[in-house]
């Protein structure tokens, strides 16, 4: 199983559209990837840091993969230029993102 977390770190005069991301994004990560091996996608909105100030990330996507090659399928599949380019509609924040392995 590998997860790709895709933050998105919050910083001076960024957008973030909340509920497109939430209400479409989301979704059409879900309808493109299931079919290649996405079983499982958690978001988390950012509310503060540990010590009560400004949360370092305005949102973060945790998206669960049943294998490394099921990843693969889904990032260079027919809809992952699609998944992509969609962005753009809900935020002009730069992604981080990190794959990692659970044990």
């Amino acid at each position: 199983m590998v997860v790709v977390s895709v933050l998105y770190p919050a910083t001076v005069g960024v957008s973030f559209d909340h509920a497109y991301y939430d209400a479409t994004h989301i979704p059409l990560v879900k309808a493109a990837f299931t079919a290649t091996g996405l079983t499982d996608v958690k978001v988390f909105h950012g509310l503060s840091a540990a010590d009560g100030g400004p949360a370092p990330f305005v949102a973060m996507a945790h998206l669960t993969f049943e294998s490394p090659e099921a990843l693969g399928a889904s990032m260079g599949g027919p809809r992952g230029d699609e998944i992509r380019a969609d962005v753009v509609n809900f935020t002009t924040i730069q992604p981080v993102i990190q794959v990692s392995t659970v044990s």
